[in-house]
């Protein structure tokens, strides 16, 4: 859980349907969490929570670029916010690393769309927290949407290779070869 920066805060409460409401919220409550409209300052990619949290950490230990991202306990999933227009990069990306036309579950929220954004300042057991609050506008590379995709993607391969470990292969016992036999022939 993070808090935001002022220069994030800043930025956020602009990208609000009514800027001077949503400030006047968070001053009077920073724990509240507020509905904004998506695709106008940033798109959102929506995963499940499980696949959410190791794509945040998978971004984080190679270095990659990544944004800022949210957590919705009550619904247990996790949300990255984008560039606008990043849908047709991030979702050839996705097409492209998925294999055996196994594509990842996500929604990917644009105009049209609404998502509720935590607080800046969220407790621990509040229901929309930030894994990662904006510093500053989301207006970074075009990169950060390709590699979530790519991210995305292969986390999904190998939560499902997990999932499967044990029952693609017989027991071990199953495993063992019978003894060969020579007969001197």
């Amino acid at each position: 859980m993070q808090k935001m920066t002022r220069r994030g805060r800043q930025w956020l409460s602009d990208a609000a349907d009514d800027p001077e409401k949503c400030r006047s919220v968070w001053a009077d409550d920073p724990r509240a969490p507020h509905l904004f409209p998506a695709g106008l300052h940033f798109d959102v990619v929506v995963v499940e929570q499980r696949t959410g949290l190791e794509v945040f950490h998978q971004l984080q230990q190679r270095g990659m670029p990544c944004g800022p991202v949210l957590s919705d306990l009550g619904s247990s999933e996790v949300g990255f916010l984008l560039n606008v227009r990043s849908r047709k990069r991030f979702e050839r990306t996705v097409a492209t690393e998925s294999e055996y036309g196994d594509r990842p579950g996500y929604s990917y929220l644009t105009k049209g769309s609404s998502v509720m954004i935590p607080g800046p300042m969220p407790l621990s057991g509040d229901r929309y927290q930030w894994i990662a609050a904006p510093a500053r506008p989301v207006e970074g590379s075009p990169l950060r949407a390709v590699a979530l995709a790519v991210v995305i993607a292969a986390t999904t391969r190998m939560l499902d290779r997990f999932d499967r470990y044990g029952t693609e292969l017989p027991s071990p016992e199953a495993m063992e070869r019978p003894e060969e036999t020579t007969d001197g022939a």
